[in-house]
């Protein structure tokens, strides 16, 4: 790498004191947060050509890993048809393009036949959404409902990446939009049985989802009518239509506290009934079970507890199921003929078949589970809209096993695989995955999934990726990425940390990783990569680390704690002024944040334990990992202007040599928390990053 660099953009101080409980911080970066700013955007456009500038040696390298990428994805593909009433509905890619199509065909009886890039006889088109996003830099789906008579097709779409949409309502036989007056709303979409109305769910400045909405097709949106508010700013409210189409399920939810109601599909315009209240630390779900209620919650529970209650007292609840040792429940489906449990047992997700009697009960006695016996099995429910249905499609993934939609024919126990995704240039038999498990600083087991190709011998020599997330109870479980395998081909261990602060180990991995232990996850991290560098699966030197959003919390947490023990760190959209933004309740999230980190505004002890970790305020002048960090400008989530103020205070404190180790900085200008939209974009978005990784750790060149 030559000497001949640019120079590192680095914007002035302009000194802002921020005070709270007797401490007073000078932050001399928080001027950047307005992006209207000329200046502001000048930096960041001056950081993208620094990023340009020091990467511009990759660019062939960026042009192979993106050509692997396309060589391992069937392009033009479908997914299994979705039986919906009397039509098949299908999801299609085409070769070339960013976006899937939308089609259906009518049912005839049986699974229709059906192959990439070949439209069936009668075959409908639904959404072109690559035709609908032409023209535009930006393009998301945020929900798409077909009628109950299948006749008009609802989507929800944004172009700007700040995840507001504008809702669209077509005729689906003449592709006319008979409406699109809803505008700047979230996510979820549902129809009233006479189809005259459509709920949707509106957004604060805050960009907490606190309102459920009912438009009447045909009219202004300024003549819609309020169906529920939630006005406790901790909490977010979002709905989902019942299985056998009665039933508005709302639910509000913070991170420790849930509250549903249920409203009548057949009378939209009715009020929203109770359905279980609100009791401050219960967490539950609600499924509409046809002739009864199932909740999933943790009333006097800790793993969970399945539950039924009756349409007519839905607050009183009878227990059916408790989780056993290791065992969390999930979440219930519910269909005319059994239930369909989803759980996590040993650190892995399951799903666990309940049939039910002629009356309606769960004969939980019969219970079965899921499973197809492989160390790094993920099985999770898959889409099954079919209230009478008799059979449950699910899917089977691993770090080697490509996904795989299966169904279970319940009455007999007979399992069907229905498609495993095609990955051209693969074989499996190449590559070995493997649960390990490193000892936290307290002596807490932290498992690891961990892949490889066979022939990377563990002798302290190979390159490494070790990837973590570890707040929400989020759980990062083992599954196939195609664009890992450019990295496996080239020699690197890839590894994720199931730290705590994520669900992948229960409630109890959750609980110990938030608030006042947040700090577990961090050093659950740091002693899985000591794991993996001790035991010789990776080099002293060589293992880079990959966390995005909260996960980049986590990545500038371990920069700051352990730098000694990566080569290269890739933050994306990283939560990283932490203590800032949770103490500032006028930003997105923030006060229903408060139940994942502690209320620093109010309680000086959590401010002081913030103060701690927060990577933006503990950077050190020590040796870093090289830095990639990115994000976007239009981030509602995380601001953009964390990461610009985090890069530019480890440039102007840390004492490695930047030449060596570049700390770089990229932001999309038009696009939201997801980075760039449309698959051929994130695809060079992808590139961009593991070129620059894979070039930190002299790992450019495949086996």
């Amino acid at each position: 790498m030559t000497r001949d660099l640019p120079s590192a953009p680095q914007p002035p101080h302009r000194p802002t004191e921020r005070t709270h409980h007797g401490d007073t911080v000078v932050d001399p970066y928080e001027w950047m947060r307005d992006k209207t700013d000329p200046e502001v955007i000048a930096h960041l456009e001056a950081e993208n050509a620094y990023a340009d500038a020091r990467t511009a040696h990759l660019a062939d390298l960026r042009t192979t890993l993106v050509d692997e990428f396309v060589g391992h994805t069937q392009e033009t593909d479908l997914s299994v048809p979705v039986r919906r009433d009397d039509w098949w509905y299908i999801t299609r890619t085409t070769a070339g393009d960013d976006y899937p199509a939308f089609t259906r065909v009518p049912d005839t009886g049986s699974l229709p036949q059906v192959e990439p890039g070949v439209m069936l006889e009668g075959e409908q088109m639904l959404l072109d959404a690559q035709a609908e996003a032409a023209g535009a830099e930006f393009y998301s789906l945020g929900g798409l409902a077909p009628s109950p008579d299948h006749a008009l097709l609802a989507y929800a779409v944004d172009t700007a990446g700040d995840e507001r949409f504008t809702i669209r309502v077509k005729d689906i036989a003449s592709g006319e939009i008979l409406d699109e007056a809803v505008t700047d709303t979230g996510y979820g979409l549902a129809f009233s049985a006479d189809q005259q109305w459509l709920f949707y769910a509106r957004v604060d400045d805050a960009w907490r989802q606190h309102q459920i909405w009912r438009h009447r097709l045909g009219t202004s949106a300024q003549d819609d009518e309020l169906v529920l508010e939630e006005p406790d700013e901790r909490f977010m409210i979002g709905f989902d239509r019942s299985r056998d189409g009665s039933t508005l399920i709302i639910q509000a939810g913070s991170t420790s506290t849930t509250e549903a109601w249920l409203l009548d599909l057949t009378d939209p315009t009715a009020a929203p009934v109770p359905a279980g209240g609100r009791r401050e630390g219960v967490d539950y779900g609600v499924e509409h079970a046809g002739d009864r209620l199932l909740v999933v919650h943790n009333d006097d529970v800790q793993g969970f507890a399945l539950a039924q209650a009756s349409l007519q007292d839905p607050t009183t609840w009878e227990d059916l199921l408790v989780a056993g040792e290791g065992e969390r429940l999930l979440a219930v489906e519910a269909f005319a003929s059994f239930v369909a449990l989803e759980l996590r047992s040993a650190g892995l997700a399951g799903v666990r078949l309940i049939p039910r009697a002629a009356d309606g009960s769960l004969l939980v006695e019969q219970a079965a589970d899921l499973t197809h016996g492989g160390e790094l099995d993920t099985v999770e429910l898959d889409t099954n809209p079919g209230w009478d249905s008799t059979t449950v499609r699910y899917q089977l993934t691993s770090m080697l096993t490509p996904t795989t939609v299966a169904e279970r024919d319940v009455p007999s126990g007979e399992t069907t695989v229905l498609r495993v995704t095609p990955v051209p240039k693969y074989d499996p038999e190449l590559y070995v995955e493997r649960r390990e498990w490193a000892t936290a600083e307290d002596g807490t087991a932290v498992p690891l999934s961990v892949v490889a190709r066979k022939e990377v011998a563990a002798d302290g020599t190979a390159p490494g990726y070790l990837y973590g997330y570890g707040s929400y109870e989020v759980s990062i479980d083992p599954s196939f990425v195609p664009t890992r395998l450019p990295l496996l081909d080239r020699g690197v261990v890839i590894a994720i940390a199931h730290v705590r602060g994520g669900g992948e180990m229960g409630r109890d991995w959750y609980d110990h990783g938030k608030m006042l232990e947040k700090k577990n996850s961090f050093s659950d991290f740091v002693a899985a990569a000591k794991h993996l560098t001790d035991s010789g699966v990776v080099a002293e030197g060589r293992l880079s680390a990959e966390g995005r959003s909260a996960g980049g919390l986590l990545m500038g947490g371990i920069a700051n704690l352990a730098p000694e023990r990566f080569r290269a760190v890739i933050a994306g959209v990283p939560f990283v002024d932490t203590l800032t933004t949770i103490l500032d309740p006028s930003l997105p999230l923030t006060v229903g944040e408060w139940e994942e980190w502690g209320d620093p505004l109010h309680d000086p002890a959590v401010y002081q334990y913030m103060k701690e970790y927060t990577p933006y305020e503990n950077v050190q002048a020590a040796d870093y990992p090289a830095i990639f960090a990115s994000t976007s400008l239009n981030d509602t989530r995380v601001f953009f202007v964390e990461p610009a103020k985090w890069v530019a205070r480890l440039r102007e404190t840390v004492t490695s040599d930047q030449a060596e180790r570049p700390i770089l900085f990229r932001c999309e200008m038009v696009a939201g928390h997801g980075g760039r939209s449309g698959r051929y974009r994130k695809w060079e978005q992808r590139a961009d990053e593991l070129a620059w990784l894979l070039d930190q750790l002299g790992a450019t060149a495949l086996l």
